[in-house]
């Protein structure tokens, strides 16, 4: 059943509705101690005020002992000059590894507009408390860059004879990048990993964005610092050194610090940095799959309390979650037939209990005709299963990896998959699932898990490797985040993993691309959607024919736009302002590498 709603106001959409993506680099001083026997170690977070509440974006790094923190992690956001785009920035005092800010001792927090710090650059303020009062001596300087220039560069650093500072043991090097500010200041651009007890360290490769890294200029001069690193965070100064991307690329030298000397890597390469758009109009197709809980814990379906219950609206959680991400998906697939599968069921006629079946009874064929297909054959088969157990996502997984990895022996990368899992509780073959996730990496897919009820989804939060990287029970490591984790469906910002995915996949050195311009190395893509959002709701659609696509490649299908404006979408959301939240999300995982 179609849901109601209004359709989104005419208003200054399209060509008028102007969007750049924005660097916003912070630093702390003074802040609050909040620690006993060490100093507080800070962490900044980045919300939003979307529709009248304070929406999470992004967070920095912990920066360990420090009360004068600068933050290598860079909040992107997308800069709407007509619109009025309150921010938050609110700095803790991490005490635990868990996610939930309310574990962590708060710091002061500053708010905003993004405009007030495009317009200024650069600001620093003071830090108040919930109740308006200063945060002690604590401030926040803000830093604001366009990112204008879409090329990035990836450096490979090395270093050779380092200066031994342990005492017992020999050092823990990283490196930090700075570039010049607009006050003459160095301001912090990159920060490496640390290397554990060696001389001769050889860091992970890493991409910035160029402009990021030296403004777009490859003569400009940036400042390399070396450390060692200590756990209470006072670590030893090695040494530093002065070069240029230019001198990098070329690298035909090392640099030498006394008797310390530090090299590039294979030389630097810089590339261009293309978006999910890139893809589609390159004749990329998203493959959705839907995977149903059916266990018994969501409580018998004609139960007003179960969470698979239709109201008399027609609806429930499921169906809200499968036609929020279908509705968006769907527009990307020629056509428009989707696997649905359930799982924890018992099946007629032998009342087996299956974690792999079609929910129309068709094994052999599980397609469904777009989203409203999904729908009936999710109607019609409630009657006929039995709720049971456990909650295993393995099987399902592995399902839509196995044509994933069939994808992967076409001469064109031309298929992404995404599966959509829904469900209610904890995750009982987990081993099997981290297992299933990390193999799945490897491969042209992401998965998007929403959870609905009020279960315990600590699992899902660590399989969404955000903070940090998901290995598996043997300790094989993710080579790419492909999941994100939605805990409910009452605010319509999902984060849809699908632009991170795609470009994340494509980027990698034995993928073959679509065409030509479909084959990519290196990518950073936050709020790339906006520029879908620009072109579907502007007045002229016709302008979709005047991009660069493959040769036969399909345009995007919009018929639902209508004199500047979408009319309403089947899920009954005002599709611009779902759009504008969808980017919003997908800021807050923005490294899409």
């Amino acid at each position: 059943m179609a849901y109601t709603g209004t359709p989104p106001p005419a208003g200054p959409i399209g060509s008028q509705y102007c969007v750049c993506k924005v660097e916003l680099s912070i630093c702390g001083q003074n802040l609050l101690d909040r620690d006993v026997t060490s100093k507080s170690d800070p962490f900044c977070v980045l919300f939003m005020e979307i529709n009248g509440k304070w929406v999470e974006l992004d967070r920095t790094e912990t920066a360990v002992n420090n009360l004068n923190p600068a933050f290598s992690k860079k909040f992107v956001v997308d800069y709407h000059f007509e619109e009025v785009q309150k921010l938050r920035f609110a700095l803790f005092d991490q005490d635990k590894s868990s996610t939930q800010l309310y574990e962590h001792d708060f710091l002061g927090e500053f708010s905003c507009t993004l405009g007030t710090i495009v317009s200024s650059k650069k600001i620093t303020r003071t830090l108040l408390l919930g109740n308006g009062k200063p945060a002690g001596k604590g401030m926040i300087t803000i830093a604001a860059q366009e990112l204008s220039d879409n090329r990035v560069i990836t450096l490979s650093m090395a270093g050779r004879k380092l200066d031994k500072k342990d005492l017992f043991g020999k050092s823990d090097p990283f490196l930090e990048f700075y570039k010049p500010g607009d006050d003459g200041k160095w301001m912090l651009v990159h920060r490496t990993e640390v290397i554990k007890y060696t001389l001769d360290p050889v860091w992970k490769p890493f991409t910035v964005p160029l402009v990021s890294l030296c403004d777009g200029d490859v003569e400009k001069l940036i400042k390399v610092m070396c450390y060692d690193y200590d756990s209470d965070g006072g670590h030893d100064f090695i040494g530093e050194f002065q070069t240029s991307v230019a001198r990098m690329c070329e690298a035909q030298d090392a640099f030498s610090v006394s008797a310390d000397t530090f090299s590039v890597q294979n030389g630097a390469e810089i590339t261009r940095d293309f978006s999910f758009l890139d893809y589609i109009l390159g004749g990329c197709q998203l493959m959705f799959t839907v995977g149903i809980d059916f266990t018994a814990s969501n409580g018998n379906p004609r139960d007003p309390s179960s969470l698979h219950y239709i109201n008399p609206m027609g609806t429930n959680e499921y169906l809200s979650a499968i036609w929020a991400v279908g509705q968006i998906i769907q527009d990307y697939d020629s056509d428009k037939m989707f696997p649905a599968l359930g799982f924890g069921a018992q099946l007629p006629p032998d009342w087996k209990v299956s974690h792999e079946f079609a929910i129309n009874f068709n094994p052999t064929n599980p397609f469904c005709s777009g989203v409203e297909g999904i729908v009936q054959a999710y109607s019609a088969c409630l009657p006929h299963i039995r709720f049971y157990g456990p909650t295993n996502f393995s099987p399902i997984v592995n399902h839509v990896a196995r044509f994933a990895a069939q994808a992967t022996q076409q001469e064109t990368a031309s298929q992404y998959f995404i599966l959509l899992i829904i469900t209610d509780g904890v995750i009982s073959d987990m081993d099997e699932t981290r297992h299933a996730v990390v193999q799945a990496s490897k491969l042209p897919m992401s998965i998007i898990i929403v959870g609905v009820g009020n279960a315990d989804f600590a699992a899902m939060e660590f399989l969404d490797g955000d903070s940090r990287v998901l290995r598996s029970h043997t300790g094989e490591e993710a080579v790419r985040d492909i999941v994100q984790f939605q805990w409910g469906w009452g605010l319509p910002h999902c984060g849809l993993p699908v632009p991170k995915g795609i470009p994340g996949w494509m980027g990698r050195d034995s993928v073959r691309g679509c065409s030509d311009r479909t084959r990519r190395n290196g990518f950073k893509l936050t709020g790339c959607l906006g520029s879908i959002l620009e072109i579907i709701c502007c007045e002229d659609c016709e302008a979709l024919a005047q991009l660069p696509r493959a040769e036969g490649a399909p345009l995007l299908d919009v018929p639902q736009a209508r004199g500047g404006v979408l009319e309403k979408p089947a899920h009954g959301l005002d599709m611009t302002s779902y759009w504008k939240e969808v980017i919003f999300e997908i800021s807050n995982h923005s490294v899409f590498l």
